[in-house]
């Protein structure tokens, strides 16, 4: 199904996928060019479907308040905190443009997309119990994390978690920290938002059902080849390409051809969640509660409870746990992989492949496994957990970023990362974690890139700090302008504590 209005053949700019990403562009860049005329291409039938779905996702505003993989202990037993921040100060960001579109009447109300939930870090044994204390030491004293509260005692925690807490054994040794200010984000809601509010503006177009066959240079322009559900193939012709479709991203960033994206592949992760939506329990907790992954398990698979809030109505999830699959999208092919691999990128597929077999292992051993080994792992968090309050469901699909490496022949990275044209005609966003909570600081690196000389200008400049007030300055090195500003964006989002 495809919008009323009439396709533009010539517009400024061809965003493909109607995700949290390319959302936040198309707000951007309306307000930065108001006369810009953009053109949105889905595959699927509704926007927001795939990774920025709520129940795709855990929905945690990722502020690095209790992910404790942004945090990791180096050799000589310090803990470095640099990503913390980053990731931290890229989340204010976000929240002030959400607090100015709201202010403007542009998102609505932010309770139908945002919400207050306590953020925790949980860890059992004495040498993780060392870390996390060494951690809160670590970050205590920077503006950005002085809310955080650390304790060993059983019965606070008990206040705090009180489902994780009950039946645990008492010899064992445990701490937490509590942020109280973390938030659950709908991602979906928020992209359902911003996409209608674009789709108001003069000069936007959003077409879903509309798959995305080819992407090629015309001159000095792009072409963009489009397959409608039931319609014959078009073509758009641009100046500016977004590929913004998830895992999709990769194959369109090969067929560009542009020489800054050889190289590059992509390793697919599935993820499945235990969910409860028994009021009884779902009452017992209100947080967010991330634990230590495993030894040999990837980031991703960091263990957390989560309160999630979609709709109105609070539910459980517990998980990751992961899966190993061909697909690149959840609506995907299981040929994506195999149909990936390119002379440029074919070395680095296989070393990062044999230098992560290991990992391969562990995401088809998660893959079989029985809900008795599912409920082991859930009642490490919940010891008295029952099977019949929790169901399996499914998440999204992630592509971890695999390129080329000097010394090893390819690597695989966790994160995110543009990859732009020289030129920046055209740009792709590859990679996963923390995408979404941190989308708004990962456009305007993006609209950087893509046109630098706009950015330099003071007209953009004004426009964008009235949009994200710290835009261009650096929190982390002026407290005050961080306290004012998170002041000001919990008054608007409701987040006040």
């Amino acid at each position: 199904m495809s919008s009323k209005k009439k396709v533009n053949e010539s517009p400024d700019a061809v965003l493909v996928g109607a995700g949290i990403m390319s959302a936040t562009l198309g707000v951007l860049l309306k307000e930065l060019r108001p006369d810009m005329t953009l053109v949105i291409l889905e595959g699927l039938s509704e926007v927001a479907q795939e990774s920025s779905s709520a129940w795709n996702n855990a929905g945690t505003g990722h502020a690095a308040l209790c992910e404790l993989n942004y945090t990791p202990e180096k050799k000589d037993g310090s803990i470095d905190v640099s990503k913390a921040i980053q990731i931290n100060e890229s989340f204010e960001l976000s929240k002030q443009l959400w607090a100015s579109l709201v202010q403007r009447g542009t998102l609505g109300r932010a309770g139908g997309f945002l919400t207050r939930v306590p953020h925790l870090s949980f860890v059992h044994g004495r040498k993780n119990v060392e870390y996390l204390r060494k951690r809160h030491e670590a970050l205590k004293d920077h503006p950005f994390f002085r809310e955080m509260e650390f304790t060993e005692d059983p019965a606070t925690m008990a206040e705090w978690m009180p489902l994780i807490m009950q039946d645990r054994d008492p010899k064992e040794p445990v701490a937490a920290t509590r942020v109280e200010s973390g938030t659950d984000v709908d991602f979906g809601a928020l992209t359902k938002a911003m996409i209608e509010h674009l789709k108001k503006l003069p000069g936007v177009t959003v077409h879903t059902g509309h798959q995305v066959a080819n992407v090629y240079r015309s001159g000095d322009d792009w072409t963009v080849e489009a397959e409608p559900d039931f319609a014959p193939r078009y073509s758009l012709r641009t100046k500016f390409v977004f590929l913004g479709a998830g895992g999709g991203a990769l194959p369109l960033l090969q067929m560009s051809g542009i020489p800054e994206g050889k190289g590059f592949g992509g390793f697919p992760v599935s993820g499945q969640w235990l969910r409860c939506d028994n009021p009884e329990l779902v009452d017992r907790h209100f947080a967010k509660v991330y634990g230590k992954a495993s030894v040999g398990a990837p980031p991703m698979s960091v263990p957390h409870l989560d309160t999630r809030i979609i709709n109105g109505k609070r539910s459980l999830l517990f998980g990751p746990y992961a899966g190993f699959t061909t697909k690149y999208l959840k609506s995907g092919s299981l040929l994506d992989l195999p149909m990936s691999f390119r002379p440029d990128n074919f070395i680095p597929m296989v070393a990062a492949g044999l230098a992560n077999f290991d990992l391969t292992k562990y995401l088809i051993g998660q893959v079989i496994q029985s809900p008795e080994e599912r409920l082991e792992a859930l009642k490490e968090f919940v010891p008295d957990a029952k099977m019949e309050d929790w169901h399996l469901a499914y998440a999204g699909q992630r592509v971890q970023i695999i390129k080329k490496d000097k010394k090893k022949g390819g690597i695989l990275q966790f994160g995110t990362e543009v990859v732009s044209a020289e030129d920046g005609s055209i740009a792709a966003l590859l990679g996963a974690s923390p995408g979404a909570s941190t989308a708004v600081g990962i456009m305007l690196q993006l609209i950087g890139k893509c046109f630098p000389e706009e950015m330099k200008s003071q007209e953009w400049t004004d426009k964008l700090k009235a949009l994200i007030p710290a835009y261009g300055e650096s929190m982390a090195g002026n407290p005050e302008l961080y306290r004012q500003t998170r002041a000001w964006t919990a008054e608007v989002l409701g987040l006040k504590v």
